[in-house]
This record gives structure tokens, C-alpha cells and sequence, in this order.
């Protein structure tokens, strides 16, 4: 695991070379190429060295990673193009790809947790250094004092685990059932705000709106999936008090979903919507997760990669609009058919991929998490009845708001697209659309 993290950690000197925005982001393509090449081939872990290691869950999440990082770099030309810090912000996306494999990858509690926490310092860097408006200082605070208030208890919780078994290995203290149910609180607690779960999101939408292309597309394709990613891991030692107590957090994460759906409608800013969108798709993980049948963690697992490539497209195509218009507000970006025709395929095509529709990979995840919520309890079919419907209403909405209807008159460039954007948009939608193919890696991985 080691030669994956310092091929990063040697890509950063190239940055201060005068093409190294393309030189790093060729090698970071071969880097991809070499990563899928160690499949892992067993259900443990494999490629240990040191304190890391990677199975086939945090295989698929390190390999969006490194993907999502590459789409960042792709997408933000931009700033290459105006000469803004160029040269900081590969290194900043570089750091933060380095620190996301390392969760991902960490084998034991603690560093799993300090590098947890250690994402959150490249994301700020990010939304302060090349963010929009001046509100930016605010939303950053809000993500870290959300972020770090939730995972004081954790660290607390860590130290307590490590006291009763000796050990904080994930694999070595799976049989751990003294669990009360305020250890169960502060060890779950930061991941559902980082997820996040309804009631606790408010960080989310202010931080994707205030956050530059890049930023938006790792908080959603990646950073969300973090919160996801640590349920999975720590839910083996909390299985007992969670068969009791879960039913709260699945009873929130289904009727928030609800609400949030029916907030995307009154939405006028793109990238608020696809934010909101995120919220309601994520209440969805976090319920099949808290189902703790197989079908529920195959399920959100499939989801969680679907929707990180899924909303980092959305994000992209409202950006291209942003940079046309100069605006992101859905009452000026109408009738987009008329000014961009060649992107209106590519939205609807991410459109008809946010509301699961086959052959998406979000259609798999949505399939497996309906069985194990309606396997769990057959009242939820109301609440997972109104998700499905509302999440195909506000992208409907979404799609036909910005594609029909008059063009706004104060338009004064026209540019239909670079072939960067296409091959940008063509590398979300098709590993989106492919990995279907592999399903049985997708969904049988334990």
C-alpha cells in the first residue's frame, strides 16, 4: 500500500514545474491504472504494509478517490488557464487525495481517525483559497466545527474501546458486545454528521455553494463517503446495542430524505439543489446501513460509489453553466437546449443516473436497500414510496428548468463546449453506467 502513497508524495515536487498541471494529472492516470491492477483477491486484507492495507470495501472507495481527484484537476482548468495559484492547488488536491487513501486504508481505529480528521484541512484550504463568495469564511467554519464537534466523543470512544480489548484493530475486536449505549452514541455520531444525516446537514449545502468546482465534486464524491465508509467499519462492534437502537436513526434518515426532497423543489440555485439532493440520497445509505441485514450493506456500499460519481457530474454540468452565464441561479440558466444542444444530452443523462434509472449503478444500490428496508419493516414502503417519487420530481425539475423555456437575453458568449468538459462528463457517466457489469463485486463482497 505504501508504493501507491509515495508515487503521490513524489508527484507534488512536479507541480512547481512549469506544465506540471498536466504532467500530474497524466501520472495520476497511470497511478489509477496501477491501483486496479491489485484487485484484491480474498475477502480480507490484503497489500498490508505498515498500518495499511485495503479490502474490497475500501478498494472501490479508494479507487473513487484517486478517480475523483483526477475529475478535479480535469474540471478546474480555469484555474491553470488564469495562472490562480495554480501550483497550491494541485498540491492542495494532492495532499487531500493522499490523506483519503490513508483512511481508507487505515486497519486500525486511531489511525483511522486521525486521518479522518485530517481531510477536513485540505477541504477548508480549498473552499477559503478558491471558493465564490465572501460568505465562504462562514461556510468553512460551520464544516469544521460540525465535523470536529461530532468526533471529539469518538476519539473518547476509541480510547475507551482500546482500554476494554487491548486492541483497535478493525478485524481483531469484531466479537466486542459490552456496549452501552453512550459509548454507541459518541462512536456513531460522527459519521452521521458527516454523512450527513437530516437534522445535523446544515453544513452541507452552504459548503457545496460556497466551495469552487473542485471542492464540490470531493465533498461530494468522496468526503460524504466517509461517514458512510466508518458505519461500516464500526457497526461490527456495535452490533448488539445497534439491533436495540437503530430503529431511531433509520425512523430520521427516511422521513428527513422525505423533507429534503421536498425542499430541492423550491431550490433556485443549481448547485443548492444537487447539495440537497445529496442529503436525501445519503438519508437512504444511512438507513439500509442501520437495517444491518447483508442486503442493506451491499446495498449502501453500491450507492455510496454511484452517487459520489453521479452528484460530481451534476456539479460539473452546473459549473460549465456557471461559467457561460456568470450565474448558477435556475431563473437565468433556462432554456440551455437552445445555447449548449451538445450538453443537453449530457444532463440528461446524469439527470436520468441521479433518479436510479438502468442501467446507473445507483439502480443496484437503490434495489438492495429497498429489500432490506422493506424487509426490516414493511411500513417504511410508504416513506421509501415517496423518496423514490420526489427524487425523480426534483430532477425532473431540475433537468427541465434548465433545459426549456426562454434563454435569457443578456447572454453575450456562446461557447458550446471544449472537448475537456465532454471527456470530463464521459468519464462520470461511464465507470457510472459500466460497473453495472460487475455487479457481483459491487454487491457480494463480504
Amino acid at each position: 500500500m505504501l508504493k501507491f502513497m509515495l508515487f503521490v508524495i513524489f508527484l507534488i515536487p512536479i507541480c512547481f514545474v512549469e506544465s506540471g498541471w498536466w504532467m500530474v494529472q497524466s501520472f495520476l492516470f497511470l497511478l489509477m491504472f496501477l491501483f486496479v491492477g491489485s484487485l484484491p483477491n480474498f475477502f480480507c486484507f490484503g497489500n498490508i504494509s505498515y498500518l495499511f492495507g485495503y479490502d474490497y470495501i475500501s478498494f472501490g472507495l479508494i479507487l473513487l478517490s484517486i478517480w475523483i481527484s483526477i475529475l478535479m484537476v480535469m474540471a478546474s482548468e480555469m484555474i491553470n488557464y488564469l495562472s490562480y495559484f495554480n501550483c497550491f492547488f494541485v498540491i492542495t488536491v494532492l495532499l487531500l487525495m493522499l490523506l483519503l487513501i490513508c483512511t481508507f486504508s487505515s486497519m486500525t481505529m486511531f489511525s483511522f481517525y486521525l486521518f479522518f480528521e485530517s481531510s477536513l484541512i485540505p477541504t477548508l484550504f480549498l473552499i477559503l483559497g478558491w471558493g465564490y463568495q465572501p460568505e465562504r469564511l462562514q461556510a468553512g467554519l460551520y464544516l469544521l466545527f460540525y465535523t470536529l464537534l461530532a468526533s471529539l466523543p469518538l476519539l473518547i470512544g476509541i480510547m475507551y474501546l482500546y482500554n476494554c480489548v487491548g486492541s483497535l484493530t478493525f478485524f481483531l475486536i469484531e466479537g466486542f458486545n459490552e456496549v452501552n449505549w453512550v459509548l454507541y452514541l459518541s462512536m456513531i455520531l460522527a459519521f452521521l454528521v458527516k454523512m450527513p444525516m437530516y437534522m445535523v446537514h446544515l453544513w452541507l449545502p452552504k459548503a457545496h455553494v460556497e466551495a469552487p468546482i473542485s471542492g464540490s465534486m470531493i465533498l461530494a464524491g468522496i468526503l460524504l463517503k466517509l461517514g458512510g465508509y466508518g458505519l461500516l467499519r464500526f457497526m461490527n462492534v456495535l452490533v448488539f446495542i445497534g439491533l436495540k437502537l437503530n430503529y431511531i436513526w433509520i425512523s430520521i434518515s427516511l422521513v428527513g430524505g422525505v423533507l429534503i426532497s421536498m425542499m430541492c423543489l423550491r431550490q433556485t440555485d443549481l448547485k443548492s439543489l444537487i447539495a440537497y439532493s445529496s442529503v436525501a440520497h445519503m438519508g437512504m445509505v444511512i438507513s439500509g446501513l442501520m437495517t444491518m441485514f447483508y442486503w442493506g450493506y451491499c446495498g449502501s456500499y453500491t450507492l455510496m460509489i454511484g452517487h459520489g460519481l453521479c452528484s460530481s457530474g451534476l456539479f460539473c454540468l452546473a459549473n460549465i453553466s456557471y461559467e457561460r452565464l456568470g450565474s448558477r441561479s435556475l431563473l437565468i440558466n433556462k432554456g440551455l437546449m437552445n445555447f449548449m444542444p451538445s450538453m443537453a444530452m449530457w444532463w440528461f443523462l446524469l439527470c436520468s443516473c441521479n433518479m436510479s434509472a438502468p442501467p446507473s449503478l445507483n439502480l443496484v444500490g437503490e434495489i438492495s436497500l429497498l429489500n432490506s428496508l422493506v424487509g426490516w419493516s414493511w411500513i417504511s414502503m410508504f416513506m421509501l414510496m415517496l423518496l423514490s417519487f420526489f427524487s425523480a420530481v426534483y430532477t425532473l425539475y431540475m433537468f427541465s428548468c434548465s433545459q426549456h423555456g426562454m434563454m435569457y437575453s443578456g447572454i453575450f458568449c456562446c461557447s458550446l463546449g471544449y472537448v475537456r468538459e465532454f471527456l470530463l462528463l464521459f468519464l462520470h457517466w461511464l465507470p457510472l453506467n459500466l460497473l453495472i457489469l460487475c455487479g457481483d463485486i459491487m454487491v457480494i463482497w463480504l
